[in-house]
């Protein structure tokens, strides 16, 4: 079959699957094309199940006219993925496997997806107050940084700094998953449109016409409820006497 030849996404999944893994335990097509958000450069998400693997792995292919990317698991790696995730904050694996559609399943994915959905309906691990005010410190140091800067080139940057510190801050504070790339603005949409909408216009202004205020007024406004800016007072690894 020529690969030029792009075929619908469940009938490309389940040949991929016949082709290279057609004695494995179970396989979920995941990613965009299930979520009805695929583009022109959407590839295939898939995630196998093959107990008789020693270990898990990941691979990128073209084939029946798709880009695909294959995530491979026994039965028992997927929880160090799991693991790994939840402690990032940011549940990939546990979004493909729960939002994913089954294509083959010898009793194993079932379970699998009910673990992966009390993951991400738990949230991450709550920040303490100790991190919480460490974080404040940074987004105050970035902050200032971008309000002293003069450097159009160097400006640009630290706005990127700070918006990943912002992202963090409020979805964490907030009991909520990250996301980067096009989860990055996806997390924050789900967590409040409003406030998203807020972000974006306050990134959008600078970067359009270098006007800093909306994001100033942005950082101070989802630090206040916290105690606001961070510097005197702050100290990180001091032996208390």
């Amino acid at each position: 079959m020529e690969n030029s030849m792009k075929l619908k996404p469940i009938e490309a999944a389940n040949l991929f699957i016949e082709k290279y893994f057609p004695n494995c335990h179970g396989a979920i097509l995941a990613g965009s094309v299930v979520r009805g958000e695929a583009t022109e450069t959407s590839d295939l998400d898939i995630v196998i199940f093959d107990n008789s693997l020693t270990s898990a792995y990941r691979e990128s292919m073209f084939d029946f006219g798709w880009a695909i990317e294959v995530f491979v698991h026994n039965l028992t790696s997927y929880k160090h993925y799991f693991n790994s995730d939840y402690q990032r904050a940011k549940p990939c694996l546990q979004r493909m496997i729960f939002e994913g559609i089954t294509l083959k399943d010898n009793e194993f994915i079932r379970p699998i997806k009910k673990e992966a959905k009390e993951i991400l309906e738990n949230g991450p691990e709550k920040w303490n107050e100790d991190i919480i005010k460490t974080k404040r410190y940074f987004i105050t140091d970035v902050l200032d940084d971008f309000i002293g800067c003069n450097h159009r080139e160097e400006e640009l940057f630290i706005a990127n700094s700070l918006a990943v510190l912002i992202q963090e801050f409020v979805l964490r504070t907030n009991g909520r998953w990250l996301g980067s790339s096009k989860w990055f603005i996806r997390s924050l949409k789900h967590y409040d449109i409003n406030f998203s909408e807020a972000f974006v216009a306050a990134f959008e202004a600078f970067y359009k016409t270098g006007e800093k205020n909306k994001i100033i007024q942005l950082t101070e406004m989802i630090l206040e409820p916290y105690g606001g800016r961070l510097f005197e007072g702050y100290s990180s690894g001091k032996e208390k006497l």
